[in-house]
């Protein structure tokens, strides 16, 4: 039994049952679209769309057809801006932790769904959620769902994931993976505090920083505090704060200050990718107050506070 069948064997009943239709269809698109609705008419919860999608793709290597495809339509890569409104990019990431608690929510990835295709602070938001997967990072997944963004040209690229109990702006973001916390795939990162890997593929500087307009986006307020997030690990020096970026170029990244995990990951990648095409827009990382299991009200609330965040972040772009 693969890991995706156990976990689908295991999910509460009814947790994916308005989706059984759209799951038939076998199209991704709609799976995405379906999705988005659901949230937007106030039902806040981002794991029906995790587990559909799951189904999915479970049927679909079964009839001996490439989920691939699928894959990227259902996490919404495939959308287009509308309208002639400055863009805002938003990613979010799956449910994960789920051997743990089979009904993990993800705040991030419902704010994906909630704030697809609005409009907010005068900018037009498009939205996609990544997968929890080190064989996904590795194989480029990130790089090509952003590029062509980058390529077009954005007002605001936000990466959203799930962290600790406040908002946090991660300033610094790491080129190394040392969580030994396993993906949804059960793969480890092959990397440890003591021996941080660089990923396959990629290289850089140790550190980057963010370019948010961090004060502005600090200054807003709600049930969590937002904090700006500078604390890093390097090899040599173990955990600090420092100030600015110069005092980390002699150091050997541990993790940055979004962690060792792939939501660190996904802070230097896009910011990377910054560098290397030219971009001058603001990039960076949100890590969202931490949920256990799943709290439909704690979330919506939590989805006040991102939006207030994005518009602060857009009008002071």
């Amino acid at each position: 039994m693969t890991v995706e069948e156990a976990r689908l064997r295991r999910v509460p009943a009814g947790l994916h049952s308005r989706y059984d239709e759209v799951v038939a269809s076998g199209d991704g698109a709609s799976l995405w679209a379906h999705a988005v609705q659901d949230v937007q008419d106030g039902h806040f919860d981002d794991r029906p769309l995790y587990w559909a999608r799951l189904k999915l793709r479970q049927l679909l290597r079964r009839a001996g057809r490439d989920s691939g495809p699928m894959e990227r339509s259902a996490r919404g890569f495939d959308g287009e801006f509308q309208g002639s409104e400055g863009r805002v990019l938003l990613t979010g990431f799956d449910p994960f932790h789920l051997d743990r608690n089979i009904a993990q929510s993800n705040p991030s990835g419902l704010a994906a769904l909630a704030l697809d295709g609005t409009l907010l602070a005068g900018a037009r938001i498009r939205t996609a959620i990544l997968p929890v997967s080190f064989a996904a990072f590795d194989e480029g997944f990130v790089e090509q769902l952003l590029t062509p963004h980058f390529e077009a040209g954005l007002r605001l690229l936000l990466t959203v994931s799930m962290g600790r109990d406040a908002f946090d702006l991660e300033r610094f973001p790491g080129l190394r993976r040392s969580a030994q916390t396993p993906d949804n795939d059960n793969v480890a990162s092959g990397g440890s505090p003591t021996a941080p890997q660089v990923p396959a593929g990629l290289e850089g500087p140790e550190f980057l920083q963010f370019t948010l307009p961090a004060r502005a986006m600090a200054a807003t307020r709600g049930r969590w505090p937002v904090r700006d997030n500078r604390r890093v690990a390097s090899l040599e020096r173990g955990s600090l704060t420092p100030d600015a970026l110069a005092e980390l170029k002699d150091d050997t990244a541990v993790a940055g200050s979004g962690g060792g995990y792939l939501s660190n990951e996904v802070a230097y990648r896009a910011l990377r990718l910054r560098q290397r095409l030219g971009a001058t827009f603001p990039v960076g990382h949100l890590h969202t107050p931490r949920v256990d299991g799943y709290d439909a009200d704690a979330e919506g609330e939590m989805l006040g506070q991102i939006r207030d965040l994005v518009a602060a972040a857009v009008t002071a772009s």
